[in-house]
């Protein structure tokens, strides 16, 4: 019952007038943010952090949270209609969505999308609900070497998985670490690969980190190698669903959450697996026309299980972010380092230290659901105009607000050189296929992994047994042992048989 008296205060934290405001303009935001093909929610939230220094962080944390599952929404809006995915979580509804649409069926589609959202999103909001708590508590009983080996998990998983290769993601990943140990070392004080800039001892700020890879590096990846944007349009049926629609879509969209849901537990490379596992399964289970349906007409089902196992995977990725600080996406790993600018570090203690904050949050994303179905069904013909936006105009908006944003928290000009070095840094690992994650992600876990490790050596004497010594570690140890090597033992394999198949 504690629980839900939490949760009732939760309520009442978020549905303050200002609190509400916040949500509001974070789901509308959001729900912008999908629309527009290109810029995901990671480039939303880095391009607000700055806002950090002059909001209340309840209210800041609800603003993010409504840009972060907003944008899930509205991405499935230009998958459908222009066959232009806002996010790459929506490319597999553009897939049959989009084919619904050519054949009249915008509205059914758009309809299925927007309510399996809902759903999926409030199913998997309960279970943050439920199970967040506990992972917290079973969190506390971990020491130093647990966290550790967690977060090396955390690290090799998100690098590993993310980008073409596994080469590529723990590269990206090591320029992350390498960026978290310029400053001032946090145990003995000394200053470490400051190059004698002063303004470097404290650190490379998170922000202008996310605000360059992200927004910086789109902006000018957008000017300098995209062509323009097709506006051709489907037209617009109304936004219903038959009794038909409603009879297949409600199986999908329970099989999508169910899914989406364990997904977004776990450090595994965001919503493309299971949104492909969803559509991957709604195809194998259908039959005779419905079958038929998939690649011509465009089957419903493929619309509503892909787009539930999206919103699900997003939700539950609170999970790990609130009770272990570990992020799993590019999102999460900028609300992680939203949190860090309040000096407020997710983890076990969390949901003690900051408890009104974590359960006006949880409080908001059930709020938050509520206002983003609102916004999807009624108001797309709204959303779609967006899509006209010139796109020389709209980046250069972006490259405005990224250089007041990051030029305001100091008032530094070396953060303006420091911010466009690392747009471009960015611009050059996206030409060549480096995922941008894992710089964020092991920017932010890297000093955290380093101050564990130092404990952990401490505890053991300066002896690396310890990590072998305990269950717990070892076991994340051998997880990490097959995360990097499995793919490649399977892959070794599968050269093999077709290589005795030939002849």
């Amino acid at each position: 019952m504690d629980i839900w008296h939490q949760l009732l205060q939760g309520f009442a934290t978020a549905g303050t007038p200002v609190n509400l405001m916040w949500a509001f303009v974070g789901c509308a935001l959001g729900t912008a943010v999908g629309v527009l093909p290109g810029i995901g929610p990671a480039t939303a939230v880095a391009m607000l952090l700055p806002i950090t220094a002059k909001v209340d962080a309840t209210a800041s944390m609800i603003f993010f949270a409504g840009i972060y599952y907003g944008a899930m929404y509205g991405g499935s809006t230009t998958s459908i209609l222009l066959n232009t995915p806002g996010e790459t979580a929506s490319m597999v509804t553009a897939m049959e969505g989009n084919k619904m649409a050519k054949n009249g069926r915008a509205g059914a589609a758009l309809a299925t999308s927007a309510i399996g959202s809902f759903l999926a999103g409030t199913i998997a909001t309960v279970l943050v609900t439920l199970f967040a708590p506990v992972v917290a508590d079973l969190a506390v009983k971990l020491g130093p070497p647990e966290y550790f080996c967690l977060m090396l998990l955390a690290l090799t998983t998100v690098s590993a998985v993310l980008g073409q290769s596994t080469v590529r993601g723990l590269t990206a990943l090591f320029v992350g670490l390498a960026a978290g140990l310029v400053g001032m070392d946090q145990i003995s004080g000394q200053a470490r690969y400051t190059g004698n800039v002063p303004e470097l001892l404290d650190g490379i700020e998170i922000v202008l980190v996310a605000v360059g890879l992200f927004a910086v590096a789109e902006a000018l990846h957008a000017v300098l190698f995209e062509g323009k944007v097709v506006e051709s349009e489907n037209k617009m049926s109304r936004v219903t669903m038959t009794r038909e629609d409603w009879r297949r879509s409600i199986p999908a969209w329970l099989r999508g959450t169910a899914i989406g849901a364990p997904f977004g537990c776990i450090p595994a490379g965001g919503t493309e697996i299971p949104t492909f596992l969803s559509y991957a399964t709604e195809r194998k289970l259908a039959k005779g026309d419905h079958l038929a349906e998939f690649g011509t007409k465009g089957a419903i089902e493929g619309v509503a299980g892909p787009e539930a196992a999206n919103n699900a995977t997003v939700t539950a990725a609170l999970i790990p972010l609130l009770t272990l600080g570990i992020p799993v996406s590019n999102t999460t790993a900028i609300l992680l380092g939203a949190f860090q600018n309040y000096g407020i570090q997710p983890g076990p203690q969390l949901f003690t230290s900051s408890s009104a904050l974590v359960w006006a949050l949880i409080a908001s994303l059930y709020i938050g659901n509520v206002m983003l179905l609102v916004l999807n069904l009624p108001l797309v013909g709204l959303w779609v105009k967006l899509l006209k936006v010139p796109k020389p105009q709209l980046y250069a908006g972006i490259l405005i607000f990224a250089t007041v944003g990051a030029y305001g928290m100091r008032q530094s000009a070396f953060d303006l050189f420091l911010l466009y070095a690392i747009g471009v840094l960015g611009l050059v690992m996206r030409r060549f296929g480096f995922p941008t994650a894992p710089v964020v992600v092991g920017m932010i876990l890297g000093p955290l992994a380093e101050a564990q490790l130092r404990n952990a050596m401490s505890i053991g004497e300066g002896s690396a047994m310890v990590f072998l010594q305990r269950p717990m570690s070892l076991l994340l140890l051998a997880i990490v042992a097959a995360v990097l090597l499995v793919p490649r033992i399977v892959k070794q394999f599968s050269r093999r048989n077709i290589t005795d198949l030939q002849p």
